[in-house]
């Protein structure tokens, strides 16, 4: 079986004082970087969905709980109203709307965060691929509604919905639960489906659950959402101002009557992301230097600036919500909307209603055939041109775990049912908690005992990956290690006075004694603005490669990363018995230089902004990198190389 999951965090920022000691103390995952890392990667989105999907089933129990406990508390506390008010104008609301239409706005815009991160950064860059999720969402959808109306019949209007749209934050975390053994790529593959699925369920709150428009308030509204496109076309980086525009467009949709959560979506999904710029990096380090020689306001809110603009909004506004949204928001919408009075007649009943069995057909059948299907049909239309990026095994097991509703479910449910409908829905969307899960393990399960190549095959499937390398390995320029023709090849980008660098040398050596078809590849990425030496101790270890010791000088610099002088690097020459004079001389020359600035520049083209940065067979590796997590990845390449032959 492979296991293609993987531990621990993305490289942070780095490079000095308790950063760098904090780190080393920790998994294998730092990196140094000019200012901080490129990515907002998927892992850590799913890491606190992992998280906050755990806090989530916590509220849902208490709020469960609490509905059977006392003498109807848990209506009353959630039917009190709140006002804010400004003047003669105000809104008021009872509690459980302030969290289904406010607070959720908040849950939503998360999850166009990161859609819009896949779109721009992961795997989605690839225009091509929209077109798979797209089409696995909408059957996704699609298969579950016709399901349940078979069921349940036609009544009442728009109660459909609450038969059809997965869970972001539950079905990503039962994944990483109950998954394990799922390549990584389903991840994003759900995710995107997940969202989609999403943008279909908020279409089917404004327009079928909405009882009436206000035409002036929504045409406000609709405005304001086009003056924050604007303003990000126009380059404006103030969060404050779109947070002002994008509270104005809610209270209008709110006024207008329809869900205002929608404009948390929206907003999500127009606030771009970008890897970092080498001179974005560059510059915000000499702004903090300007600011450490003399500390000053000024020069402080400079060197602020600077570090902001050299990330892009959508990383900047993820890494400021998201816990708020994993680990408040969607628990609190958890406690205001699970709860209800459960006994032994009710569930006998329940279970036995059309309600309740049609929603879990739906999402238990319906939602793995529909997502399976609609990826089968691109597939086949494509004529395999379009594959989805797994096997159909992980295809469909994610389909399964995909069958979990709770949070849009819920919102459609307190909007199409009431009294004891609404009872019998909330049922049967909890349901889905425990058996959708179940079902995703007996596809492992099943899975676990086909022959080795099938299984392979059924997991990993035959999708080639995206290749993230712009400059390919050339036998006749690069460093290499490992055999020539090697099935695996994992190349990095390092700095030979970068910590983490050093840090993964150990681990790079027991990986390749490890596989002996794998070639291990050194691309130089001189960090020459936050270590000062890192130029020449590259420069050095080429000039040994002039005379055949590059490796031998490669690896002495890394474990004597304190002390990279000119005067210690000659010792380390003379520990080598390499030939001096011819050393010193292509030191003086600076003959390596030339090929350092080609790999600078191939790092560039490829998006590096950091050290160590991995490839492995030319696709980016977005995980740690202790020696089981490159294990995994390594297997995997490799699965997928024996595949395609």
């Amino acid at each position: 079986m492979v296991d293609t999951t993987g531990s621990g965090r993305q490289p942070g920022a780095g490079g000095a004082g308790t950063g760098v000691a904090a780190a080393l103390r920790g998994p294998l995952s730092g990196r140094t970087a000019w200012a901080r890392n490129l990515e907002a990667p998927l892992r850590d989105f799913m890491r606190t969905e992992t998280g906050s999907a755990a806090v989530l089933l916590v509220g849902a129990i208490a709020a469960l709980v609490w509905a059977n406990v006392g003498d109807g508390g848990y209506e009353r506390v959630w039917h009190t109203a709140l006002s804010i008010r400004i003047g003669g104008s105000g809104l008021t609301q009872d509690l459980r709307h302030w969290v289904n239409d406010g607070l959720m706005a908040v849950f939503f815009f998360v999850v166009g965060l990161e859609a819009r991160r896949e779109f721009d950064l992961g795997e989605l860059r690839d225009r091509r691929r929209l077109l798979l999720p797209l089409a696995a969402g909408l059957s996704g959808m699609v298969v579950p509604v016709v399901i349940y109306l078979a069921i349940r019949g036609p009544a009442p209007a728009g109660g459909w919905g609450t038969a059809m749209s997965t869970d972001t934050a539950f079905a990503l975390g039962m994944l990483a639960l109950v998954g394990r053994r799922f390549p990584d790529s389903l991840r994003a593959f759900i995710l995107t489906v997940a969202v989609v699925d999403d943008l279909v369920a908020l279409v089917v709150i404004a327009v079928v659950l909405t009882t009436s428009v206000h035409a002036t308030p929504l045409l406000i509204g609709l405005g304001v959402f086009a003056i924050i496109v604007a303003a990000r076309g126009a380059g404006v980086r103030n969060g404050g101002v779109y947070a002002l525009l994008a509270v104005i467009a809610w209270v209008a949709f709110l006024k207008s009557g329809v869900d205002p959560i929608v404009v948390g979506l929206a907003t999500g999904l127009v606030t771009i992301a970008y890897p970092a710029a080498r001179a974005d990096l560059e510059r915000a380090t000499d702004l903090f230097r300007v600011f450490r020689e003399q500390p000053s306001s000024e020069l402080q809110q400079s060197a602020r600036a600077g570090l902001r603009s050299a990330i892009s909004p959508n990383e900047r506004f993820q890494a400021l919500f998201h816990p708020f949204a994993g680990y408040v928001v969607v628990p609190l919408f958890a406690l205001a909307n699970a709860g209800f009075a459960i006994d032994g007649s009710f569930l006998r009943h329940a279970y036995t209603s059309a309600i309740t069995l049609g929603i879990l057909a739906a999402y238990l059948i319906g939602k793995p055939i529909g997502i399976s299907a609609g990826t089968w049909l691109v597939t086949r239309c494509s004529r395999g041109s379009i594959r989805p990026p797994v096997g159909w095994a992980s295809v469909i097991g994610g389909g399964a775990v995909a069958g979990i509703g709770f949070t849009v479910s819920l919102l459609i449910a307190t909007l199409a049912f009431h009294g004891e409908a609404l009872r019998e829905a909330k049922l049967g969307v909890l349901t889905t908690l425990v058996a959708a899960p179940v079902v995703s393990w007996l596809v492992i399960r099943f899975t676990a005992r086909l022959p080795r190549r099938l299984r392979l095959r059924a997991l990993v499937g035959e999708a080639e990956a995206i290749v993230d390398l712009a400059v390919p390995v050339n036998d006749e320029r690069d460093h290499i290690r490992g055999p020539h023709d090697a099935a695996v090849t994992l190349l990095e980008y390092g700095d030979l006075e970068c910590p983490f660098c050093g840090q993964a040398e150990t681990v790079l050596r027991d990986l390749l004694a490890d596989f002996g078809d794998l070639r291990y590849v050194w691309r130089h990425l001189p960090l020459n603005d936050v270590h000062p030496h890192a130029q020449l101790a590259a420069e050095a270890s080429e000039a040994a490669g002039t005379l055949g010791r590059f490796w031998e000088m490669h690896e002495l610099m890394l474990s004597h990363q304190g002390d990279l002088t000119l005067r210690a690097i000659l010792g380390y020459a003379q520990e080598l018995e390499l030939d001096m004079e011819a050393f010193r001389e292509a030191l003086r020359k600076r003959k390596g230089s030339g090929h350092i600035a080609q790999d600078v520049e191939s790092a560039d083209l490829s998006g590096v902004s950091g050290t160590p940065t991995f490839f492995i067979n030319g696709h980016r590796h977005q995980e740690a990198y202790d020696l089981p997590t490159l294990t995994r990845a390594v297997r995997l390449a490799r699965a997928r190389v024996a595949l395609a032959q």
